[in-house]
C-alpha cells in the first residue's frame, strides 16, 4: 500500500511535470505507436506467469520451462515490432514514427525476461519485493524521461521512459527472486498452463482492443493533437484505477488462488477485499467527475485547458474498473478463465459500435460513448461473472450498498462548497478545499453513519501484526 502511494506520487508528479515540458503533439506521436505495441505487449508471456500463480503447486523444471518459452515469445514480439514499424508510420502518414517503433521493439524481450522471476515473487507472497522494484523502476523512468524533456529530446523522452521501466523492473525482479533457471525440458505437464495462459491471453486481447481501439481511430481520423488531449485525459484518470490494481490485484490474485478449494474462507476475503477497494475508488471518482477543471488545471496545466471536458467524461469509468477488475481475479483463481473471454467478447461488440458512433464528434464524443457503455454494461457483467460462484449478485450489492449512499451525500455537500467559494479561489486552492470536504464528509459519513468503522479497524489491525503471522493473516482476513 505504500509503496502503490509512492506510485501514485511518481506517476502524477511526471504526467504534471512532462505535460509543462512537452505538448500534446509529443505525447501523441508516442501514442500512437504504443497503441499498437500494446497489442504485441499482450502476448508477452501468454498468461504462463497467470498460470504459474494460480496452480496449486509447481516445479523448478516447469518454471525453467516457462522462462524459457517467454524468452522465445518475447524475441519473436520484437521482431514482429521491427517488421511493422514502416507500417505503423505509413497508417498514421507520419515518418516519424518508425524510429519509434524501432526503439520501442526491444521492451518485450527485456520485458519477456523478467516474467517468471515476478511470478516467483508473487507465488511466494512476497509483494514486498515486488512494490520496491516496480516502485524504483518507476523512479529511475520517471527521472531519465523528465531529464530528457528538460534536455530538449521532447517526445524521445518519452521513448527512453518507456524502454527504462520494463527495464529496470526486470533486473531487479532477478535480483530479488535470486533463481536461475534451468534448460528448458519436455513432457513436464504445461499443457494445462498453456491452455490457461492462451485463454487469459485471448481475454487480455479482446478487453485490450475494446479499450485502446479509440485511440487509434482518433490518431488515424481527427491527428495528433486531438489523440495528445485523450490519450492525457485518459493517463490521468487512469493512474487512480491502475495503482488500486497493481495495489490489490497481485495480492487478491495469489491469495484467492490458494483459497480456491476453501470456499467460504474465499468468499469471506474476496468480499473485504472489494469492500475496499470500491472504498478507496469512490471519493476518487467523484472528484474527477465533479472538479475535473481544476484537476486538469492543476495537474496538466493551462494548455491541456482542451482535455478536461474529455477528463470528466471519462470518470465514471474509474468506478466502473474497480467494480468488475476484482471479480478477474476471482474468476481467473477459480480456473473460469473460460467465461472471462465470452464476457469481454461481449463488452468489446458493443464498446466498439460506441467508438464508431461517437467517432464523428472526436474526442469528447468518443469519450461519452466509452463512459456510456461501460456504466451501462457493468450490473450485467457482474452478474454473469458470480453466476455459480461462492460469490452472489446479492453479496455484492450489500458491500456496494454503503459506500455509494456515503460517497453520493458527500458529493453534494462538496459541490455546494465549490459552488460558493469556487468562483474566489485559484484552482489549486480550490481543488484541496473541495477534496478535503469531500473526503471528511465521505470518511464520517461512511464510518459513522454507515457503522462500517469497525471492518476497516480490523483490516488495519490484519495489515499491523507481526511479520511472522503474515501469511497466515492473509488468508485469515
Amino acid at each position: 500500500m505504500c509503496a502503490q502511494a509512492a506510485n501514485f506520487v511518481l506517476r502524477l508528479g511526471s504526467l504534471m511535470v512532462l505535460a509543462r515540458l512537452l505538448g500534446p503533439k509529443d505525447f501523441g506521436l508516442v501514442g500512437m505507436v504504443t497503441a499498437f505495441t500494446g497489442v504485441l505487449t499482450l502476448f508477452r508471456d501468454f498468461g504462463l506467469s497467470s498460470a504459474a500463480v494460480q496452480r496449486a503447486s509447481i516445479s523448478e523444471e516447469q518454471v525453467s520451462t516457462l522462462f524459457w518459452i517467454n524468452i522465445l515469445a518475447g524475441t519473436v514480439l520484437s521482431g514482429v515490432a521491427l517488421a511493422f514499424a514502416p507500417f505503423i508510420a505509413a497508417f498514421y502518414h507520419e515518418p516519424r514514427l518508425t524510429k519509434v517503433a524501432i526503439a520501442l521493439a526491444a521492451s518485450f524481450l527485456i520485458n519477456a525476461a523478467g516474467v517468471q522471476h515476478s511470478a516467483v515473487l508473487q507465488r511466494e507472497m512476497r509483494f514486498t519485493a515486488l512494490a520496491v522494484v516496480n516502485t524504483l523502476a518507476l523512479l529511475c523512468g520517471t527521472a531519465l524521461g523528465i531529464g530528457g524533456a528538460l534536455a530538449g529530446y521532447g517526445y524521445w523522452a518519452l521513448v527512453v521512459m518507456t524502454i527504462t521501466i520494463p527495464l529496470v523492473s526486470t533486473v531487479g525482479f532477478w535480483v530479488a527472486a535470486g533463481w536461475m533457471p534451468g534448460r528448458p525440458r519436455r513432457g513436464v505437464g504445461l499443457r494445462s498452463m498453456m491452455h490457461f495462459g492462451g485463454l487469459l491471453t485471448l481475454n487480455g486481447l479482446v478487453v485490450y482492443l475494446a479499450t485502446n481501439l479509440e485511440k487509434i481511430l482518433l490518431g488515424r481520423f481527427w491527428g495528433v493533437d486531438a489523440l495528445g488531449l485523450y490519450g492525457r485525459a485518459y493517463q490521468l484518470i487512469n493512474i487512480p484505477t491502475d495503482n488500486l490494481n497493481a495495489a490489490a490485484g497481485e495480492v487478491g490474485f495469489a491469495a484467492l488462488s490458494r483459497l480456491q478449494n476453501d470456499k467460504p474462507r474465499l468468499k469471506n476475503y474476496f468480499l473485504k477485499g472489494y469492500s475496499l477497494v470500491l472504498a478507496l475508488t469512490l471519493p476518487i471518482t467523484i472528484a474527477c467527475g465533479l472538479f475535473s477543471q481544476d484537476v486538469v488545471a492543476v495537474v496538466l496545466g493551462p494548455k491541456w485547458k482542451a482535455a478536461a471536458a474529455i477528463f470528466r467524461y471519462l470518470s465514471p469509468t474509474i468506478l466502473v474498473f474497480a467494480i468488475a477488475n476484482p471479480l478477474g481475479w476471482l474468476l481467473s483463481a477459480l480456473g473460469l478463465v473460460k467465461r472471462l473471454v465470452k464476457m469481454a467478447v461481449a463488452l468489446a461488440v458493443v464498446m466498439i459500435a460506441g467508438y464508431i458512433i461517437g467517432l464523428r464528434y472526436g474526442p469528447t464524443g468518443v469519450a461519452i460513448a466509452y463512459s456510456t457503455v461501460m456504466t451501462l454494461s457493468v450490473l450485467p457483467l457482474v452478474a454473469w461473472a458470480v453466476h455459480g460462484t461462492p460469490i452472489s449478485f446479492s453479496d455484492l450489492m450489500h458491500t456496494v450498498r454503503k459506500p455509494l449512499m456515503s460517497s453520493v451525500a458527500a458529493a453534494a455537500l462538496a459541490y455546494g462548497t465549490r459552488a460558493l467559494y469556487g468562483q474566489f479561489l485559484a484552482p489549486l486552492p480550490c481543488l484541496v478545499l473541495e477534496c478535503a470536504v469531500l473526503l471528511i464528509c465521505y470518511a464520517t459519513l461512511l464510518l459513522v453513519v454507515g457503522k462500517q468503522k469497525e471492518l476497516y479497524l480490523e483490516l488495519l489491525r490484519t495489515l499491523l501484526r507481526p511479520t511472522s503471522r503474515k501469511n497466515e493473516s492473509l488468508v485469515s482476513a
